[in-house]
C-alpha cells in the first residue's frame, strides 16, 4: 500500500531529521498509525523481543512494535496483578484507550507474564490475538522445521485478517526490504562503535526506534538519508568512557534516562530494541522463504536472555559485544520486575567480577522521570574511571 505515514524528516538536515525521530517516539497519538488506518491499511502489534515482521509485511500490515508507551496504566491497571512489569500495562492501555487501533495482536511466551498477555488482550477485543511459540530448545536438531510450521500457522492467521493468500513473491520481496533494513541498521552501529561522538545514544536509539512504528521501506528511505549525514558531521571528540549497555531486550529505559547516559559516556553497543536486529546476517531469499526466516532465527541470530541456546552463553556473549566494541565498562540494568533480566544481571555482574571489568549496575522502569540520583552515581563511576 502507499502512503507515507512520517513524511516530517524529509528535505531537513540531520539535527532536524533526528529531532522528529525523537518527537514521533515519544508521541502517544501514534500519527504514523493513524495515517496507515486511515488510507485503509491494517495494523498489527507484537509484543518483545522478535517478531518475524517480513510475514505482516508480505500481507500488507503493519507491523507495529509494542514496546512500551509513555502512558499512565489508567484503564489497563485493574486488568493485571500488582507484581508485574510497567510494559505490559501500557501495551494494553493504548489499546483500551484507543490511541493504538489494531487488528490483530501477537505476543510470546517469553516469560509467563508475556504468554498471558495474549489471553488478556483476548479478553478485551474482538481482534484475533496470538501466541507464536519460538522454540526453546534452540540447539534441537527440529527446531528450525517446528518454527517453519510455527510461521506459517502464523501467516494462515494473518491471511485471514487480511481476506488473501500471502505468495511466495509477496514474501521475498518483504524479505529483501528487511534484509536492507538490517543492514543499515548494522551501519548505524558501526557509526556509533567507529565515531559514537557523531551522533548521541539517544539520537541513535530514535532514529532505530521509530522503525517498529513506520512501514520498513520508510524506514530504509530515512536511515539511507539519515547515515551519510551523521558520517559527515564535525562534532569534537570528548573525553567519555566507552561503555556497552546490557538490559534493554525487553522494556524499554525512557528516553531522557538514555540521554542521561550518555552525558557521561559513549554507549558504543547495547540490547536496547535487540529484536529489530535480532538477524545479523541477511536472510537468503533463494528457496523456501518461511524456512529460511526460521533457520535465520536459529543460525544467524543475536543473543538475549528470552532465547535459550547452550552455543550462546550469555557471559561469553557479553565478553564478545564489550570486546568487539571496544568498551571500557559495562552497564548492567534490568526493568522492575523483570523476572529474566534481573536473573541474567546476577550473571552478568559475577562474571564482570571474576574478569575484572568496570560496571555499573541499575534499573529502571519506562515510566520513572526522576534520574539525578542515577546521573550523580553514574558521574561518580565515569570520574573514577577516568582519573584512577
Amino acid at each position: 500500500m502507499k502512503v507515507e505515514t512520517f513524511p516530517e524528516w524529509r528535505d531537513k538536515g540531520i539535527d532536524e531529521v533526528l529531532y522528529e525521530c525523537r518527537e514521533l517516539l515519544e508521541d502517544v497519538e501514534f500519527p504514523t498509525a493513524n495515517r496507515w488506518r486511515e488510507a485503509g491499511g491494517k495494523i498489527l502489534g507484537h509484543f518483545q523481543v522478535y517478531f518475524p515482521e517480513e510475514i505482516a509485511h508480505a500481507a500488507g500490515m503493519l507491523p507495529f512494535k509494542m514496546r512500551g508507551f509513555p502512558v499512565e496504566a489508567v484503564q489497563s491497571d485493574s486488568r493485571f496483578g500488582s507484581y508485574l512489569c510497567s510494559i505490559l500495562k501500557t501495551n494494553l492501555e493504548v489499546a483500551l484507550s484507543g490511541k493504538l487501533d489494531l487488528d490483530m495482536f501477537v505476543t510470546h511466551p517469553i516469560c509467563d507474564a508475556a504468554r498471558n498477555l495474549a489471553g488478556v488482550f483476548g479478553r478485551n477485543f474482538d481482534y484475533p490475538c496470538e501466541i507464536l511459540y519460538l522454540p526453546q530448545n534452540a540447539n534441537s536438531s527440529h527446531a528450525v522445521e517446528y518454527l517453519r510450521g510455527e510461521y506459517e500457522r502464523l501467516k494462515l492467521r494473518i491471511e485471514s485478517v487480511v481476506g488473501h493468500v500471502v505468495d511466495d513473491a509477496e514474501l521475498l520481496n518483504s524479505v529483501s526490504v528487511y534484509n536492507e533494513n538490517r543492514a543499515l541498521i548494522r551501519e548505524l552501529y558501526a557509526i556509533r562503535k567507529d565515531t559514537p561522538w557523531s551522533i548521541t545514544v539517544n539520537d541513535a536509539y530514535a532514529l532505530l526506534a521509530v522503525g517498529g512504528m513506520i512501514p520498513r521501506e520508510e524506514h530504509n528511505g530515512l536511515l539511507r538519508h539519515a547515515l551519510p549525514l551523521i558520517r559527515g558531521r564535525d562534532i569534537k571528540r570528548q573525553d567519555k568512557v566507552r561503555v556497552v549497555f546490557e538490559g534493554g531486550f525487553c522494556e524499554q529505559p525512557p528516553l531522557d534516562l538514555i540521554r542521561t547516559i550518555g552525558r557521561s559516556c559513549y554507549v558504543v553497543d547495547d540490547d536496547l530494541l535487540i529484536g529489530l536486529r535480532w538477524i545479523v546476517e541477511d536472510v537468503p531469499t533463494e528457496g523456501d522463504i518461511l524456512f529460511n526466516l526460521a533457520e535465520s532465527y536459529v543460525e544467524r541470530s543475536a543473543h538475549s536472555p528470552v532465547q535459550h541456546d547452550l552455543r550462546k552463553p550469555k557471559e561469553e556473549m557479553l565478553k564478545e559485544r564489550v570486546e568487539s566494541a571496544g568498551a571500557e565498562a559495562v552497564i548492567v540494568t534490568a526493568a522492575k520486575m523483570c523476572e529474566p533480566g534481573l536473573e541474567e544481571q546476577v550473571a552478568y555482574v559475577r562474571w564482570l567480577d571474576r574478569e575484572g571489568l568496570p560496571y555499573f549496575v541499575s534499573e529502571f522502569e519506562e515510566n520513572m522521570t526522576s534520574f539525578d540520583h542515577m546521573e550523580i552515581q553514574l558521574e561518580t563511576f565515569v570520574e573514577n574511571l577516568l582519573f584512577e
